[in-house]
């Protein structure tokens, strides 16, 4: 692993150097007067007349966004379609912005993908609700359980992540709802229902009249689930603390999140089962004179405690409720009984006016796999990369986020709207 580390760090020295002094060349001065000198800026004021750039406008509440989705990954291909995204406030000073989106996207591996996801605090921040719903047209090769599957010195026995992929088609229908009380300052307690329901599995490689099975049928037929459909429905109790100054774009405080699920057996082909996840995101300021130097740090993890769940139920990279982990690694691609993901980033300013910002980061997974008595830190997979902020919103401070990153044996390139965590 460490050799890879070197790998990967000193490919890309000189690019994480160059954004380094681009930004350092940049702020260097501002710093040593005050950041009012140079007011905020979004890319959209170029294309402004210069009059209304400087006249004097009402402040707004509220901040709606739509923008296009396209890109590549090898659990989708090409795709493309559209994001749209709104940003709101209440009327009272002391409200925290509230964030609902909702995405529609289509692949050249003929996938539909709808999200609907919700981040929103009501009645000054007393309320706070958290939704994540899905429908699904889809494909995503599975690839096995644990952070094994890459072996190391993976790159010089020329392992390819392709000879393990299973191709596999299925609809995936997702509705998680959680709602929250504040009980304490920034302090909430609350429930929520969660359902998935898995139909039309198609798992292209099985052949059970001649012996070939798959990852999907093997623990399918050793759990007990039908391998062709199935539910996971249940509900949960929610914990959540949150500090930060702005949920779209943090420069200062801390959210944690607990989540305890509960699945009863409600529907035939399901097993009573109880799943954990836990959350922590924290944005430290490292520089005294310009707050947008910032350490942000994300981990979590997702833990099967009792029972089983359905094979593409179990905690997997990149099916957080944003799908933003895993940068470097396709979605799905390690997936496990439990799994512990941790990510860091430094971000820094490029521009003095906000119109442009960088960052650098490396992310570490591990899943087990207890069928195969691979536990938890038994393998750490590793990635890095660099990405570009644009600013597009002042008042809400909502950038577009370019990023691009390696990981051992895979890289991607993503687009999106608010930062990544």
């Amino acid at each position: 692993m460490v050799e890879f580390l070197k790998n990967i760090y000193f490919n890309q020295y000189k690019i994480l150097g160059l954004l380094f002094f681009i930004s350092l060349n940049s702020t260097g001065q501002t710093e040593s007067t005050t950041s009012e000198l140079c007011s905020p800026k979004t890319i959209l004021e170029i294309f402004k007349k210069k009059d209304s750039v400087y006249a004097v406008k009402p402040t707004k509440n509220n901040f709606f966004l739509i923008i296009p989705a396209i890109g590549s990954q090898p659990a989708t291909g090409f795709f493309f379609g559209g994001v749209a995204q709104y940003t709101f406030k209440g009327k009272q000073a002391s409200d925290k912005y509230s964030i609902a989106n909702l995405g529609i996207t289509y692949t050249t591996k003929k996938q539909w993908l709808v999200n609907v996801k919700n981040n929103i605090l009501l009645n000054n921040n007393k309320i706070f609700l958290s939704g994540d719903y899905r429908l699904y047209i889809f494909s995503q090769p599975n690839y096995g359980l644990g952070t094994d599957i890459i072996p190391h010195h993976s790159k010089q026995n020329h392992f390819n992540v392709d000879s393990i992929a299973q191709p596999m088609d299925y609809d995936y229908f997702k509705f998680h709802q959680t709602v929250s009380f504040e009980v304490a300052k920034n302090f909430y307690v609350g429930g929520g229902i969660n359902l998935d329901w898995y139909s039309s599995i198609n798992d292209k490689n099985l052949d059970v009249e001649n012996a070939k099975y798959t990852y999907h049928y093997t623990y399918s037929q050793e759990h007990g689930f039908n391998n062709l459909e199935y539910f996971l429905s249940g509900m949960s109790l929610n914990l959540v603390y949150d500090s930060r100054d702005n949920q779209v774009n943090s420069t200062h405080g801390w959210f944690a999140n607990i989540n305890y699920r509960f699945n009863p057996v409600l529907f035939n082909n399901q097993q009573y089962s109880n799943v954990l996840y836990a959350e922590y995101r924290h944005f430290i300021p490292v520089s005294a004179k310009n707050e947008r130097y910032i350490l942000a740090i994300w981990a979590y993890g997702q833990f099967v405690t009792r029972g089983k769940v359905p094979y593409l139920n179990l905690p997997a990279i990149g099916w957080d409720q944003r799908s933003r982990s895993g940068e470097g690694y396709t979605q799905g691609l390690f997936r496990g009984d439990g799994l512990i993901y941790l990510s860091t980033e430094f971000r820094f300013p490029i521009t003095c006016d906000q119109m442009f910002s960088g960052t650098v980061f490396t992310n570490f997974v591990t899943a087990s796999n207890i069928d195969n008595k691979v536990s938890l830190f038994n393998s750490v997979q590793p990635s890095a990369g660099i990405g570009l902020r644009i600013l597009i919103d002042k008042k809400t401070r909502t950038n577009l986020i370019v990023d691009y990153a390696w990981g051992n044996n895979s890289k991607g390139f993503y687009l999106n709207a608010g930062e990544t965590f």
